[in-house]
């Protein structure tokens, strides 16, 4: 028999994840001892995962609005206009936790996870990316963290029928003990017709939707909120089991049902399951929520009130529907082969009470779970600042050519084919640009306008200079989006970073955000929505601040768009943006000689939105359709991507004055383009850059089958390919992918 009124000692408060001081702030709100059910559902909403109380503060100093933000953080995800009586609704969030435990199932669940966050809304998702990283290629255990992972988010999304367009995978030493999923979901609604999480209305019922309730997933929240350490396999049972076409069901069911009329408020059952859905809904409406457990559908005998308010299964919706179309929902979710349950009702005592076989388990005032959770002020050191690596500093020990052939070979540089082939990404058939570009493109509904979708950060940066390296991180997904010639509108955040009680993890943080939001207003690309994951740390070993960017932009015709692949022989090659060569925190520092240190290169943000802006109206003109942006790697390395696209070669055959060739060819100077025009249209663009003080040079031709380089090394494009494509497929067949012992 379930016993409720068990002791409350100070190691099952531990036990919880919460301090002494957190505990005791509780009992002070309550005014007694609480319940075990009482203490599992403040440990679920005032967990680091559900409360943010480490980055609340410093996140509150982020843009969030424009005049197309419809709405901003602070619902199941970000909405903008994008016209045409249409909303685009999208967010990006975490499940790094979970995909380390059980890689399959924690990359599965959390693309489930974000896909009903934004179907929640009221929207149909149309497109799905993600952000990987992984731990050294060498660490035993990483391939079958890469073959688990691409497969859960594959099995997930494919089964689910949306396609995977874009992302990014990445491998440092630094993610050995915590890999990250980060998971982005983006979905279109009719402007007037977007859904909210904010119950309203006293005595109206409140109604379980979906799957039925498990033991999966319990304290999995507080689990996502604390650091990884020798026991983790024994927190197996801590990660969710998804069943894609239940969610299917679940979306049909869901726009069904909203297009009723029937539906006050709804709100998926994410971290924290049943309690932290109906508490939102409850205190976002300034309402109290009663809820009677006997009647939640489940699938196992004997689930106790603590199990069924912590669980979180998923495929599971919570909805405040108008009283009287009960009857009407029911039917919906019968046709659809999914439960449908009244468990409750919206009161006005600000009270949430929760009953169980004629008893209270639970009686806790609403607003406090949320509103009182703990808010800190954490201390936080800034990171000191890295000296400038100069190109002499930086001995050529191999040919550029060489340099090149390795770097496009490398680990980080190296083609993703092998993952993303693993995903559908044609499926809806509106896909315009699949992965392997600078953006993604998907049609919007017949067209002709689309969505240009990425996601990006580049994690050593953040880690040399936290605040360059979230702007840099915010620059390169706007950049992104720019170079297919689209405009960029907003951006949803995925705060990747380690133990925040820790003073210099804690100054990436705020120094990050710091960045973030200086690029955000600098190039009106407002944050809309995000994700906060902190405690990524095993045995005190934290990974890369990782601060991952969805970016969003429009086009107003899917047809005129720019590509990466060189088009034809006889093009001029045209640099904008200004090149110093600059080598700190490069690939080339780190591939060629072996070398992580060093300043990153400075984000300029007004000259970023003057070329940005420039580039775009070239490509809108169609002025322009073949522009790749420079980042990592540099010059020769997105020259290189684009021959690999298209089999067509290039020479470059000079270096200018003044600058080493290495450093020119690999220094990753920001806020750059690569564009392959005619010669008529190059004389254009130079001057037209020039009227608006942007630096531009013709760098060489296209043509052959080879990228000659300056002093007149060469390397086929062959070769390139060779190097580029290789490296993911020879890894993942070199060994059976089987975790270490």
């Amino acid at each position: 028999m379930f016993r409720n009124d068990v002791p409350i000692t100070p190691e099952l408060v531990r036990q919880h994840g919460l301090t002494p001081d957190e505990y005791a702030r509780f009992r002070g709100l309550i005014g007694r001892d609480p319940t075990l059910t009482e203490l599992g559902i403040v440990s679920a909403m005032w967990n680091e995962h559900c409360s943010y109380k480490s980055s609340r503060k410093h996140l509150r100093g982020l843009p969030t609005t424009a005049p197309w933000v419809i709405q901003g953080p602070g619902e199941n995800a970000g909405v903008i206009d994008i016209g045409d009586g249409l909303a685009c609704v999208f967010k990006m969030e975490s499940h790094n936790h979970p995909s380390f435990i059980e890689p399959y199932q924690g990359a599965a669940t959390g693309v489930g996870g974000i896909l009903r966050d934004v179907f929640t809304m009221g929207a149909r998702p149309i497109a799905a990316l993600n952000a990987l990283r992984f731990g050294s290629p060498d660490h035993p255990r990483t391939r079958h963290l890469v073959s688990g992972v691409v497969a859960g988010v594959g099995g997930y999304g494919n089964s689910f029928g949306v396609p995977t367009v874009g992302g990014l995978v990445g491998f440092h030493s630094r993610y050995d003990g915590n890999i990250l999923v980060n998971a982005m979901a983006v979905g279109l609604a009719k402007t007037d017709a977007i859904f909210y999480a904010a119950a309203t209305g006293v005595g109206n019922p409140i109604v379980y939707l979906g799957s039925k309730t498990g033991r999966d997933g319990i304290h999995g929240a507080t689990m996502a909120s604390a650091e990884f350490d020798a026991e983790t396999e024994a927190k197996r049972p801590t990660v969710q089991v998804g069943d894609p076409f239940a969610e299917k069901l679940l979306l049909e069911a869901c726009l069904e049902l909203m297009a009723s009329g029937a539906v006050i408020a709804i709100q998926d059952m994410g971290a924290a399951g049943l309690t932290c859905s109906a508490v939102e809904m409850g205190a976002k409406g300034d309402l109290g929520v009663e809820l009677n457990l006997d009647s939640v559908p489940v699938r196992e005998a004997g689930m106790t009130p603590y199990e069924m308010m912590l669980s979180e299964s998923q495929e599971r919706m919570l909805v405040v529907l108008k009283p009287g179309m009960e009857t009407q929902a029911e039917a919906i979710f019968v046709k659809w082969g999914l439960d449908f349950a009244v468990i409750g009702h919206t009161t006005d005592t600000l009270r949430f009470v929760i009953k169980w076989q004629g008893e209270t388990m639970a009686n806790l005032p609403i607003k406090e779970l949320g509103d009182e959770a703990p808010l800190y002020d954490r201390p936080h050191i800034a990171n000191t600042h890295q000296p400038v690596v100069k190109a002499e500093d930086v001995p050529q020990t191999v040919s550029n050519a060489e340099a090149l052939r390795r770097l496009i070979g490398s680990p980080e540089l190296a083609s993703k084919r092998w993952v993303y082939e693993q995903y559908d990404h044609f499926i809806l058939g509106n896909t315009i640009q699949k992965p392997g570009g600078d953006a993604a493109i998907v049609r919007v509904e017949n067209g002709p306008k689309g969505l240009a979708i990425t996601t990006d950060v580049t994690p050593r940066y953040c880690e040399a200079d936290p605040v360059q390296g979230g702007r840099q991180a915010v620059a390169e997904a706007w950049r992104n989006i720019t170079a297919v010639g689209a405009r960029p509108l907003a951006i949803t955040d995925n705060l990747n970073f380690g133990n925040p009680e820790k003073p210099e993890v804690m100054g990436q943080l705020v120094g990050c955000l710091k960045g973030i939001g200086e690029a955000c207003l600098a190039l009106d690309f407002p944050v809309v929505s995000g994700n906060v994951s902190l405690y990524n740390e095993t045995n005190g070993v934290g990974i890369l601040p990782t601060p991952t960017i969805g970016g969003v932009g429009v086009l107003d015709d899917v047809a005129i768009h720019a590509s990466i692949g060189l088009k034809r022989e006889g093009d001029v090659l045209v640099l904008l943006g200004r090149t110093v060569g600059w080598l700190g925190q490069s690939q080339y520092l780190s591939v060629i000689a072996g070398r992580e240190e060093g300043a990153p290169p400075p984000v300029d943000l007004a000259e970023e939105r003057t070329t940005g802006d420039f580039v775009r109206g070239l490509i809108t003109s169609r002025a322009v359709d073949t522009v790749h942006d420079l980042s990592d790697g540099g010059l020769a390395v997105a020259l290189a991507e684009m021959s690999i696209a298209s089999g067509i070669g290039a020479t470059v055959p000079r270096v200018p004055s003044g600058i080493a060739a290495h450093a020119w060819l690999f220094g990753e100077d920001q806020g750059r383009y690569l564009l392959a025009v005619s010669d008529q249209v190059a004389a254009e663009i130079l001057s037209g850059a020039s009227a608006q003080g942007i630096e531009a040079t013709r760098i060489g031709t296209t043509g052959g089958d080879r990228l000659t380089l300056p002093d007149g090394e060469t390397i086929s494009v062959a070769d390139l390919r060779a190097a580029h494509e290789g490296w993911f497929p020879a890894y993942m067949a070199s060994q059976p992918a089987a975790p270490a012992a």
